[in-house]
Order: structure tokens, then C-alpha cells, then sequence
């Protein structure tokens, strides 16, 4: 999508959101409509944030959906660079398309990343009689032969899911990564059956997508790609622990505008760590599937620059961009 064309969509959508008049309370932006992960961000942090007392008036939220997350990107951008009252929904997608050049030339250096405090841990996930049985069999099979192990995901190749199993193997020092086989299909259901019907040696996507399977026995997650192990999956050994540093989760946060004041950046990144600590959140993210991952402020910033990096060298060798 051409700059010009998200330029005029942004004017439409801005025109559509602001009729009521100027806001009098902070604002958040959730770059889909109504009812998907970005919007249950803003709803929710913003709900909590008021009922806890962190802001004194409930947070407006905003729909802006359009190219992926791009348009409200272009408009924080270009429009509301010194908004200290306005914070917008993010998510591993966000960074993933920010690497990959998707939001027409715009970068991540552009905004600044506040905070996230929940995540739908990634995973790595094999059928109940398979002979890998750790992440160092999936390593060491993939190193004697590439084309032994084949990964089914829900996203497109290039995607989120796609990357997780790659960036076990750059830590494990493998780099031919455009010989590792990767399918991707309509969603993480359909993944998980491409692997428990054998099309498939190992399937990589989000926690949420494998507990029922998980339950049933069809399958055994071998790594779960977190900091700590996942309360209530606590027999799942993290990457970390098996020896590759790997954190990759579908993580829920928030970024703000890059031209506000240190001082506001702080402040959006101490609210949302009190929304983090309360017990309002806690039960939002078991009733939603989400597991603890809290990093605000600039560790989450620093976490996303490495992230970024690590995508965008990936990308690049697989050929997903130039």
C-alpha cells in the first residue's frame, strides 16, 4: 500500500473517530476492529487502568483498522508525534511487520514501545509418539539432515510461527535456515492436525492453540518459549532452561508516540505496570488464555529492538524481503 493511499485512509478514519470532538481523557488505539487481540488490549488495560484509579477518566478507545496495524502506525507517526494522552494496542505482529518493511517504509524507531503484560507463549510441539523428546533431538536431526524435520504453522512463511523454530536453530548455530522445511496453513488447528497426522514432524505456534490437544495426549510440547515456565503447563521445560535463549510469545502491550516527554513515557510505563500487579488483570488474562510477561518501560524497549533485528536478519535470508 502506497504512503498516499494510507495518508487518505488515516484522514477518513480520523474524520470517522473524532466527530464527538476533542478528547478530554487518554486514549487507546486499537488498530483492527472490534473484537480481536488488538482491541481486547485497549478495552481491557483501559478498563483496568480507571478501575484501579492509575488515570483518573475511563480511556477512550478507537478503532483504526487497516493494512495490518499500518494505518494507525501512520497516523501516531504523522499526526500525533507529541500525544502524551494516547497509547496504542500492539502485539508480536506489530514488530514482525515493522522488520519485514510492511508498513510502507515506516520503522520502529519511529514510536517507542511502553510495556507488555501478558503473552500467549510460543511453543514447539510434537506428536505423542514421536522420537524428539527435547529441543536438542529436534536440533541435532535437523543438523546431521535438514529435510528430516518439516514444521507446520499458522502463519504465512516469514510469519511469527515460522520464525520461533528458526531462532532455536541461530542459536544452536545453524544458518542455512532456507533448507528448513515450513508449512504454513489457515491457523494453528489446522497445524496441529498437519502434526498429529504425521504430514508434519513438529508444529510451532501459540500455547493456546495446542491445550486441548494437549489434554487429549495427541501430542507433547517440547519447549515452551518463555522466561519461566507457564503456571499451570509447569511440567513444559522453557527453551532457556534446554540451553537456547529463545523468548518468543505473542505478547499484549502498548506503544506511545516517539516525540513525548521522558517523564510521560515513565508514567504510561508505571500504569501499566500496576495494571500488571493487580488481581483485575490476573483474572483478564486466565479468562483469556494469557500467561505472565511482564516487561515495561525500556527493558520491553530494548526486547523489541532485539527482536526487530533478529526478524528483519532472518527475513532477509529467507528472502521474505531484500
Amino acid at each position: 500500500m502506497k504512503f498516499r493511499l494510507i495518508k487518505a485512509l488515516v484522514t477518513g478514519a480520523v474524520l470517522t473517530a473524532g466527530a464527538g470532538g476533542a478528547a478530554t481523557a487518554a486514549e487507546c488505539i486499537a488498530p483492527a476492529n472490534p473484537g480481536g487481540g488488538w482491541d481486547f488490549t485497549c478495552r481491557q488495560i483501559g478498563k483496568i487502568m480507571h478501575d484501579i484509579g492509575a488515570v483518573d477518566k475511563p480511556v477512550q478507545v478507537t478503532n483504526m483498522a487497516g493494512a495490518g496495524g499500518g494505518l494507525a502506525f501512520n497516523h501516531v507517526v504523522s499526526e500525533q508525534n507529541e500525544n502524551e494522552d494516547l497509547i496504542i494496542a500492539a502485539s508480536s505482529a506489530t514488530t514482525t511487520r515493522l522488520a519485514q518493511n510492511a508498513y510502507a517504509g515506516m520503522t520502529a524507531d519511529q514510536v517507542r514501545f511502553v510495556g507488555a503484560i501478558g503473552a500467549d507463549p510460543g511453543v514447539i510441539v510434537v506428536a505423542k509418539d514421536s522420537e524428539i523428546q527435547n529441543l536438542d533431538d529436534m536440533v541435532n536431526m535437523i543438523k546431521e539432515d535438514p529435510s528430516s524435520v518439516a514444521f507446520a504453522g499458522g502463519s504465512a512463511v516469514g510469519g511469527f510461527d515460522h520464525m520461533k523454530p528458526l531462532m532455536i536453530l541461530q542459536k544452536a548455530g545453524f544458518t542455512d535456515i532456507r533448507k528448513i522445511k515450513y508449512i504454513g496453513v489457515d491457523g494453528g488447528a489446522d497445524a496441529i492436525t498437519q502434526t498429529v497426522g504425521g504430514f508434519t514432524q513438529a508444529m510451532t505456534g501459540d500455547m493456546s492453540e495446542v491445550v486441548g490437544f494437549l489434554k487429549s495426549g495427541d501430542v507433547r510440547v517440547i519447549a515452551v518459549l518463555t522466561e519461566e515456565r507457564v503456571p499451570g503447563f509447569d511440567d513444559i521445560p522453557t527453551a532457556k532452561e534446554q540451553g537456547y535463549d529463545v523468548v518468543a510469545v505473542n505478547w499484549r502491550g502498548l506503544y506511545v508516540p516517539k516525540g513525548i516527554s521522558d517523564e510521560a513515557f515513565n508514567g504510561w510505563a508505571d500504569k501499566l505496570q500496576q495494571v500488571a500487579d493487580s488481581e483485575e488483570w490476573k483474572t483478564a488474562m486466565e479468562a483469556n488464555g494469557l500467561a505472565p510477561f511482564t516487561k515495561v518501560g525500556g527493558d520491553f524497549q530494548s526486547y523489541v529492538d532485539g527482536l526487530i533485528a533478529d526478524i528483519n536478519t532472518m527475513s532477509k535470508e529467507l528472502g521474505v524481503i531484500q
